[in-house]
């Protein structure tokens, strides 16, 4: 039933109703017991090669890595840290925690000593799991602050390399340690621990990345995830077809999307994959074939960036943005009631056969639908990605909601929303703006911090800090953040998402964060795609000029402000960017100017770089 234009709530179907069981663990013995035989799991051999774990052989080794564990002192409620990319042992790992009724505690791969030592230490965890000897290195290096910490195994430790509580007795790597400490433990034992699990059960504690201040450490349940993933394999259940679909996980899983990903997949079933290093993902994504491919707006931009690029490089820059257009003119069209004309239908069909079957080969070959999240894709790409016939579904959601509380339906997608409510879920709008969240997913609180979880809860609706706009039909379309709300002298009320996303469309553009609170105007710090870069100033017959010099080239300005003309078509004038400067520097995870989830730090980047952004104003 369609609801008014200024509709302030809407909520979504009833959840269909699964017994819980034991909570997230049970997934695996009722997979086992119903799909033995069938490949849940895919893990990559050392020749490259992908080697199927069907469901029943998933739950043989999940039981045997958990008896290893309750053999080497984990008990229910214990906190253990996993410090890893994306891979196999990430997810068997996870399982055999829950197994024991312990709380798992992801920590970034690239997380620094100060951040690791902040979540073990407030996490109060007694175990950690990391995957390397450099990984290693870093926690035994913060150990002396860390008292609750008992064991520490490592996933490919150094040859010689200790991972008893001293640190000085050789031990194979962590699985194969595990699953020989825990032969004399008795299934008895294991499903003892089993009993402690239920649906109000922590299932994992999740810290936030910090975008300002510590980071707060969610706890979420296992009944939390289970409806969550449970509703979103309602939404879009012709995705999950048990023999048929999979799934390559490359995302990390110390973030809330993957890791519900993760859960998903089980509870379908469908294949799981894990590819630990985004550099190689097409290749990786030309061997495993998935159906569905996750990302965030970032991948997806890039994908057509390079494309693009190489298109130019071969010369055939102008059938690439013919076909580009068309893809998304034809994409346009289907939301009308006319529908895409004769003419229109032709031209797709020729450029299906001459560029965008190479686009869904680079994807893999056989997903005809992506999920998106962890920021706005825009319209652009969004109606590009489903004019080449591979549509990006765009969700939204927070650690503090297991990932999706929204996602777009496969049957009525709207490109520039973030979807409707999933199933037994509620989106409110307060009088502010501020988008206000309900149900089962929600996280039990802040882990040690109740006044920060009071701050977050309002009459048991979580405030986001995200502003947005709920159409007739209860879709969710987000318009900026509270705290990024720019006021500028003359009173206007700016919200940056807007205009940078439109920038930040262009290829050259890798990022762009607009600034101008309390200033006269509207102004932008640019950072250039170091990997267009050089096949921009090559076209352009400056291939011979150091990066610092193409940096401060008009023609690079040119450019550049042909972007933020384009920016600024979205706003009105008092919003446009008046001036920019280009940063020498990349805003990245490395340099602090990131979150994991390659969200932007805004008052780290307004620190770190106060004085060209003084310098847009003293003139």
């Amino acid at each position: 039933m369609s609801q008014s234009p200024a509709s302030r709530e809407s909520g979504g179907p009833a959840l269909r109703e699964v017994p819980d069981g034991n909570g997230l663990p049970g997934l695996i013995d009722a997979n086992a017991a119903r799909h033995p035989h069938e490949a849940v799991v895919a893990r990559k051999r050392e020749d490259g090669a992908w080697e199927d774990v069907t469901a029943s052989a998933f739950r043989a080794e999940v039981r045997a890595v958990a008896k290893g564990l309750i053999a080497s002192g984990v008990r229910p409620g214990d906190r253990v840290a996993l410090m890893s990319r994306t891979r196999y042992e990430w997810t068997l790992l996870d399982f055999a925690l829950w197994y024991t009724g312990a709380v798992p505690v992801p920590i970034y791969e690239t997380s620094s000593a100060e951040q690791t030592a902040w979540i073990l230490a407030d996490s109060g965890a007694t175990g950690v799991v990391t995957e390397n000897a450099g990984h290693r290195a870093l926690v035994e290096s913060v150990r002396d602050r860390l008292p609750d910490l008992r064991r520490h195994w490592t996933l490919e430790p150094a040859a010689g390399q200790g991972t008893g509580a001293t640190g000085d007795t050789p031990e194979p790597p962590a699985v194969e340690a595990l699953v020989r400490a825990g032969e004399g433990v008795e299934d008895a034992v294991l499903d003892h621990a089993l009993e402690t699990v239920g649906p109000d059960t922590p299932a994992t504690i999740i810290y936030t990345s910090g975008t300002t201040g510590r980071p707060k450490g969610c706890v979420l349940t296992h009944g939390a995830f289970l409806a969550d993933a449970r509703g979103v394999v309602q939404v879009l259940e012709p995705l999950f077809r048990t023999g048929e679909s999979s799934v390559l996980l490359f995302l990390p899983l110390a973030h809330v999307f993957a890791r519900l990903v993760q859960v998903v997949a089980v509870i379908a079933p469908i294949r799981l994959g894990h590819a630990p290093d985004v550099k190689t993902l097409t290749d990786e994504l030309a061997s495993f074939r998935p159906t569905i491919v996750l990302g965030v707006p970032r991948v997806f931009e890039k994908v057509y960036n390079s494309a693009r690029a190489k298109a130019r490089e071969a010369g055939k820059g102008r059938i690439f943005d013919a076909a580009a257009a068309t893809a998304i003119a034809h994409s346009r069209a289907r939301e009308t009631a006319r529908r895409p004309g004769p003419g229109l239908r032709l031209r797709h069909a020729l450029f299906d056969r001459l560029v965008y079957r190479k686009l869904r080969a680079v994807l893999g070959g056989r997903a005809t639908h992506a999920i998106s999240g962890g920021a706005a894709l825009g319209d652009r790409l969004g109606h590009f990605y489903r004019g080449i016939g591979f549509t990006v579904l765009e969700g939204y959601g927070l650690t503090e909601t297991c990932a999706p509380t929204a996602v777009n339906p496969l049957d009525a997608p709207r490109i520039g929303t973030v979807g409707r409510p999933l199933p037994g879920t509620s989106v409110r709008i307060a009088e502010d703006g501020e988008v206000l969240l309900r149900g089962p997913h929600l996280f039990r609180g802040y882990w040690n911090n109740d006044a920060a979880t009071a701050e977050a809860m309002v009459d048991g609706w979580y405030r986001t800090g995200d502003l947005g706009e709920l159409d007739a039909d209860g879709y969710l379309r987000l318009t900026g953040r509270k705290k990024e709300i720019l006021v500028t002298a003359g009173g206007k009320n700016v919200a940056p998402a807007v205009i940078e996303d439109r920038i930040r469309a262009h290829a050259l553009v890798a990022e762009c964060i607009v600034v101008g609170d309390r200033r006269p105007f509207v102004a932008a710090l640019i950072t250039v795609d170091e990997e267009f870069l050089p096949r921009w100033a090559a076209e352009q017959g400056l291939g011979e000029l150091s990066e610092a010099e193409l940096l401060a080239h008009p023609t690079l300005r040119a450019e550049l402000q042909g972007a933020v003309d384009q920016g600024n078509a979205a706003v009105s004038r008092a919003e446009s960017v008046r001036r920019f400067h280009v940063l020498e520097h990349r805003f990245s995870e490395e340099s602090g100017h990131l979150t994991p989830s390659m969200k932007l730090k805004r008052h780290v980047v307004a620190r770190d770089f106060a004085d060209e952004i003084e310098a847009l104003y003293r003139s």
